[in-house]
C-alpha cells in the first residue's frame, strides 16, 4: 500500500487487516458512540464495505427486556464479544447507560454512577484478555444535527433510521453535552482511550477513522504504510478538548 493512501488503498488495508486477524485469531472490538445522527451507520458501511460477513458482526442491541433488566448490566454485551478472528462493531454499546439513559431517565442516578465506576475495570479485563478495543466518539455541531434529523424525518428512504428519540435530540442538546462530558472524563483511560472524531464532513471523518483503525489494529506491515489521520478531524480525548472548541458544546 502506498504511503500516500487513497480510498482504495485504505479499503485494501482493511481487507489485509482482516486476513491477518483470521490467521492469528485476533479478537477485535470497535465501539461507535456519538450524538444522534452523528454518522455511525455510515461509518460502519465505510469500515465493512469489503470485509467478510462471516468474520464481521455489527451489534446494535434493542432496549433490554424485562428479564435482561434484572441481569448484571454488562451481561448481554458480554454475550456479543468476538471469538477468534472476529471483528465486532458495536453501534452504540454499554455506553447507553452513560448517554441516552441519563438524559431520558431510563436508569437511576445510582445505576449510572455505578456504571461509570465499573466500566474502566470492565474494559481493562477485555483488553487484558487479549481483545483489542477501539472506542470512537463521533461529534457534530447542533446545526448539522438539525439538518440531518430534518432530512431523516422527510426522506422515505431513511424511515428505518427514525427513532422516537430524534424528536428530543435538539431540545436536549445541552443535557446530552453534559452526559457526554461526564462519560468521557470518567471512562477515558490508558488501556481503553476515547478517540474523538469531528464528523460534520462525512467523507473526511470516514477516512480519518479508517486510518486510525488500521494504525491501531492492523499488523505492523500494514499499519506503517498508513498516514496519520488529520488531527483536525480525529484526536485522542483530553479534558481540555471540552473547552477549546474541538468538541461541541
Amino acid at each position: 500500500m502506498a504511503k500516500k493512501d487513497g480510498g482504495d488503498d485504505l479499503q485494501l488495508g482493511l481487507v489485509q487487516m482482516q486476513l491477518a486477524h483470521a490467521a492469528t485469531g485476533e479478537r477485535t472490538i470497535i465501539v461507535l458512540e456519538g450524538r444522534d445522527s452523528a454518522g455511525k451507520d455510515g461509518t460502519i458501511k465505510a469500515l465493512t464495505e469489503h470485509l467478510s460477513v462471516r468474520s464481521t458482526r455489527v451489534v446494535a442491541l434493542p432496549k433490554p427486556n424485562d428479564r435482561q433488566k434484572t441481569e448484571w448490566y454488562f451481561q448481554r454485551y458480554v454475550a456479543q464479544l468476538p471469538a477468534a478472528g472476529e471483528l465486532v462493531i458495536f453501534n452504540r454499546s454499554w455506553y447507553n447507560r452513560a448517554g441516552v439513559e441519563v438524559v431520558n431517565n431510563f436508569s437511576t442516578p445510582e445505576e449510572q454512577a455505578q456504571f461509570l465506576k465499573d466500566v474502566p475495570d470492565f474494559e481493562r479485563m477485555l483488553v487484558e484478555s487479549g481483545i483489542k478495543l477501539v472506542k470512537l466518539w463521533l461529534d457534530i455541531t447542533k446545526a448539522e444535527q438539525k439538518e440531518r434529523l430534518d432530512d431523516r424525518a422527510s426522506n422515505p428512504l431513511k424511515a428505518l433510521k427514525r427513532s422516537p428519540l430524534d424528536a428530543v435530540a435538539q431540545d436536549k442538546w445541552d443535557d446530552y453535552t453534559k452526559a457526554r462530558d461526564a462519560m468521557l472524563l470518567a471512562t477515558n483511560c490508558a488501556v481503553a482511550p476515547w478517540i474523538c472524531v469531528r464528523a460534520d464532513h462525512k467523507k473526511k471523518a470516514h477516512k480519518a477513522i479508517i486510518r486510525h483503525v488500521l494504525r491501531a489494529l492492523a499488523p505492523d506491515e500494514v499499519a506503517k504504510t498508513v498516514e496519520a489521520p488529520d488531527k483536525d478531524v480525529l484526536f485522542p480525548f483530553e479534558a481540555k478538548a471540552l473547552k477549546d472548541g474541538r468538541l461541541e458544546k
